[in-house]
Parts: C-alpha cells; sequence; structure tokens
C-alpha cells in the first residue's frame, strides 16, 4: 500500500527568475490608426458620429436601450424625463446626464 502523501526524493527543485525590480520607462501612447471609438465628437471623417439633430432616423422614437439607459441616469440625477422622447432627444439628454452623473466618463 503506497502513502498518497510522500514525495519524490529524486526530484530537482525547480527555481523561478526572480521579477526585475529596475523602473521600466513608460511607453508613448500611440496615436490609433483606421475607425476608433470614444474620441471628441462630431468625427467629421465618418458618418457614424453625426449631430444627433442631423440624423435621419432622429425623429422616431428612442430605442430600448436608451429608454433604459436614459432611465437609470435620470433616476441617479434625481430627474423626471418625458418617456416619448425621440433618439436625437434621447441621445441629448444622455450626453447631458452622462456629465451631470459621471457615468460614461473614462
Amino acid at each position: 500500500m503506497s502513502d498518497m502523501n510522500s514525495t519524490d526524493d529524486n526530484t530537482e527543485p525547480t527555481t523561478e527568475p526572480a521579477e526585475s525590480t529596475e523602473p521600466t520607462e513608460p511607453t508613448e501612447p500611440t496615436e490609433p490608426t483606421g475607425d476608433t471609438l470614444g474620441g471628441d465628437r462630431p468625427d467629421p471623417s465618418t458618418s457614424a458620429s453625426k449631430d444627433p439633430s442631423d440624423w435621419v432616423t432622429g425623429d422616431e422614437p428612442m430605442t430600448g436601450p436608451q429608454r433604459s439607459y436614459l432611465d437609470t441616469l435620470a433616476h441617479e440625477a434625481g430627474e423626471t424625463l418625458s418617456a416619448d422622447l425621440t433618439k436625437a432627444e434621447a441621445s441629448e439628454q444622455i450626453d447631458r446626464l452622462q456629465q451631470e452623473t459621471g457615468r460614461g466618463q473614462a
């Protein structure tokens, strides 16, 4: 019967290299290439950054995700908003409430 807790005395201990404690130089941030998200708005290089008042569908009712996020933002800000906003109006309210609540800020 073998002992499950026994160790093999024929193995050599392994050592891992010690972590370097020397400071590393900071790297310069690189400018993104191609399409980007989260930059200054509106980005004139893409039609995805149009001002909400210029949206083709801006006068349609806000989307479900806009409604849900606006409900959260308005609650946090202690405000009550109309539930019949357009997509463009909802986007503008989201931008305003994000500034007020600090949500959505990097």
